[in-house]
């Protein structure tokens, strides 16, 4: 019996030697005259045991890694194949315990098949949603993802249900699915593992949320930074194509709706949805004023639903288990779940599937092990460069959209980055204000020029002019921005310097003096 050898193809995988780790697997294979065969799957997403080398047993699946090149003549003598006993041996991989304790709704097939592989796709449950959605009026399909709490995965956390009704309701020709892969937050990649280890899962989601509103096309723009993502989806679409899934008959059904792969050319910008919109028509990346809304008028001025790839990726299971299956978990209007994105200074950063409702401590200390130096956690900055930096004294705080807003924070994306006590926090809030000076798109004032102001009085706290007086002018400008700015790229720059003044005070005082030497 041939046996099957999963060695991940995934960016964080290949940036630490998978490629590698597979072309000295297949010749060991060749040299030995096995009968075994490699499948390039995605991520489980451990990243501190990638390459994580899996083989499939006659009972289960059995882990190995971090795998090297080298270690791989030791594997196979150690009888690798049929799961023996080596130093890199980490059992059952369901059985590790990252990845056990976990909730996988979302991310249920990645890492675990063959993610170009409409068969394995198929076996695990795929296009079961699809099939129930075609059965179903446009009406039933949009209360069906409202019951369900799904809000969007993006970092705004609006109810996908009344975005996708605005656009069932609303009167065109033609409208359309685009879905926000510009995945450009710090510690976020869920957006990139789905594209790469179950693309077919997002095709599925897009083609249900088409169905729903009337729309017959679909535009997944993917950041430039992306390739693996980018040839993955590309290659996946015309499989998908070729099967009949997309095109004139989804699945011989009376619905039509086919898609297209887009790349952009890396502005932090076109992660806000009417930036991206500009973009896809080949405009220059700015914000749109609203109204009005996309949902009314998007791309080419026509209906258009605008979703992360998590939101999309999640409605598959919502329409194959059901609303209330999918409600069932989660905590207050934060439903589902969310997959948390944990990096930084961390011991254990990954990917982490689970229900909404757990305390950012047991996040930082338990599921991340604290930091990779073993020193003390001094602040953790959730959802990307605009979020707030929560300090020990707030780790009790639940991860749910409201609770992070009611602590002056912002779930965001769901990436979560560890800092530890040699941290300066007057240099993290400079940085806000610098990264949303590069990438402003430059059409309001306050973003444009406050983050610009922002650098400059930051500048001046540190070297000793006048800091109290800056630190009022630093919060009033964080102030302007907030309520000023027409999207949250400066809306939401106060968030990282606010929080970092008032949490960690201490850092906001000027530079010590060094004495000359004699």
């Amino acid at each position: 019996m041939t046996v099957t050898i999963f060695v991940p193809r995934d960016a964080a995988a290949l940036a630490l030697g998978a490629e590698k780790v597979a072309k000295a697997m297949a010749q060991e294979i060749e040299a030995r005259g096995l009968d075994a065969k490699i499948v390039r799957n995605g991520s489980r997403g451990m990243f501190w045991l990638e390459p994580l080398v899996e083989v499939r047993t006659e009972h289960e699946r059995i882990a190995y890694g971090p795998v090297k090149a080298g270690d791989v003549k030791g594997l196979f003598d150690a009888g690798f194949l049929e799961g023996g006993q080596h130093a890199l041996h980490l059992g059952p991989t369901k059985d590790i315990p990252f990845l056990r304790q976990q909730t996988r709704l979302t991310f249920s097939r990645c890492g675990v098949t063959d993610p170009l592989s409409l068969d394995d796709y198929r076996h695990y449950q795929g296009f079961k949603g699809l099939e129930n959605a075609i059965a179903m009026t446009q009406a039933q399909i949009v209360a069906q993802v409202t019951d369900s709490g799904l809000r969007g995965r993006g970092g705004a956390g609006f109810p996908t249900g009344i975005k996708w009704k605005t656009v069932m309701d609303a009167a065109g020709p033609q409208k359309y699915i685009v879905c926000n892969a510009d995945e450009g937050d710090s510690a976020t990649f869920a957006d990139r593992m789905i594209m790469e280890g179950d693309p077919f899962v997002l095709i599925e989601g897009m083609i249900i949320a088409g169905i729903a509103t009337g729309a017959t096309k679909g535009y997944v723009y993917i950041r430039s930074e992306y390739p693996h993502a980018i040839a993955t989806m590309t290659e996946a679409v015309e499989i998908a194509r070729a099967a009949g899934i997309l095109g004139p008959s989804v699945m011989g059904s009376m619905h039509a709706f086919d898609m297209e792969i887009r790349s952009g050319a890396g502005a932090y910008v076109c992660g806000e949805e009417t930036s991206l919109l500009n973009s896809l028509e080949g405009k220059r990346g700015i914000v749109r004023a609203k109204p009005p809304l996309p949902a009314l008028q998007g791309f080419l001025g026509r209906p258009t639903v605008v979703n992360n790839v998590i939101s999309l990726a999640s409605v598959p299971v919502i329409m194959d288990r059901g609303a209330a299956f999918y409600r069932d978990f989660g905590m207050g209007r934060s439903r589902g779940t969310i997959p948390i994105q944990i990096a930084g200074n961390v011991k254990y950063g990954g990917l982490y599937e689970t229900a909404f409702g757990l305390s950012l401590g047991e996040i930082v200390d338990h599921i991340g092990g604290g930091t990779a130096t073993g020193r003390p956690v001094k602040a953790v900055q959730v959802g990307g460069p605009l979020g707030a930096y929560f300090p020990r004294a707030l780790f009790d705080t639940p991860f749910d959209y409201e609770a992070f807003a009611a602590r002056d924070g912002l779930i965001g994306h769901a990436g979560i980055t560890v800092f530890d006590d040699s941290a300066d926090m007057l240099k993290q809030a400079r940085f806000a204000m610098e990264f949303c000076a590069i990438e402003s798109c430059g059409k309001c004032t306050p973003c444009r020029i406050g983050s610009t102001r922002g650098v400059e009085t930051a500048d001046k706290i540190r070297q000793g002019i006048e800091p109290e007086k800056n630190k009022a002018l630093l919060a009033d400008l964080c102030n302007t921005m907030k309520f000023g700015s027409l999207c949250a790229l400066g809306g939401f720059t106060p968030y990282p310097v606010m929080s970092a003044m008032n949490h960690f005070p201490e850092d906001f005082s000027p530079a010590p003096m060094v004495e000359a030497a004699e």
